[in-house]
């Protein structure tokens, strides 16, 4: 009977006693009126933020705004942190705020997404942050990108995209420049599963590391490795599932993309 009660009056609690929460119900049942990959213009938090999705940004903003998935402690005047897959800037908005002396490099593939990120850092004078058209991979080469138009444009083949040209960037050699990195968050829809391995000989350099881990139907799971990498490399982890299936053994999730997704936020105990 506790628990169930607990249960009752969570939220209830949470919209008396957080803002952002409030926020975040706020822009749930605007959401619910708006239609999909329609760019929006609102303003919260303080923020002006052009919106490429609305469906996108609720889940995004009570990620980062409502239950702090980004944030972390540091000693530093000046953390480094990397956004691999900075989307519209939620992220970067958050840290520009957050760790307003920090040096923020962002990285965003798609063209229009990107497109919509600088809007969104030019609107909000945001001055700390150095933002790149590229997808963070594994060489400088060119890659074929399925563009959605708003959070999951990725390498892998996805339904209801269009392919498109993208530049890469070699990440690993960006790591390698810097002596030490606060924060790598890599949410870039699969690529983690090659990206990884080729940064391990960098992650000695990171502090605290996000990960969406994306298991695509069509592509063999490798979360294993990942786990793998990240113990062999001096980071504990917590996961926290994002798509939930009720019955595993019957739902194989084969009408979907994806199989599994998961956030893993790994991170290094002094």
């Amino acid at each position: 009977m506790k628990d169930f009660f607990s249960f009752l009056f969570k939220g209830l609690y949470f919209f008396l006693t957080d803002a952002n929460y409030r926020t975040f119900i706020r822009l749930f049942f605007i959401g619910m009126s708006k239609k999909r990959y329609t760019e929006y213009s609102i303003r919260v938090n303080g923020f002006k933020i052009l919106v490429a999705d609305m469906k996108s940004f609720i889940w995004q903003y009570q990620e980062i705004f409502v239950h702090h998935f980004y944030a972390f402690n540091t000693t530093s005047d000046k953390p480094v942190i990397y956004d691999c897959g900075a989307n519209i800037g939620s992220s970067v908005l958050f840290f520009s705020r957050t760790y307003p002396s920090a040096k923020i490099i962002a990285f965003e593939a798609s063209p229009y997404v990107y497109w919509v990120l600088q809007q969104n850092i030019e609107n909000n004078n945001v001055a700390n942050v150095t933002a790149h058209q590229k997808a963070a991979w594994i060489n400088n080469d060119s890659l074929e990108f399925n563009e959605e138009g708003a959070d999951s444009g990725s390498i892998y083949s996805i339904s209801n995209t269009k392919k498109i040209k993208v530049q890469a960037v070699d990440l690993l050699q960006e790591l390698l420049k810097e002596d030490k990195i606060d924060l790598l968050k890599m949410d870039i829809e699969g690529a983690e599963n090659d990206l990884l391995p080729h940064i391990g000989c960098a992650l000695h350099k990171i502090a605290n590391f996000f990960i969406e881990y994306h298991s695509f139907n069509n592509s063999e799971q490798r979360l294993d490795e990942i786990l793998s990498l990240l113990r062999h490399n001096g980071f504990r982890y917590y996961i926290r599932h994002v798509n939930n299936r009720k019955k595993p053994f019957i739902d194989l999730a084969k009408d979907k993309d994806m199989d599994m997704q998961l956030n893993i936020f790994a991170y290094k105990i002094k």
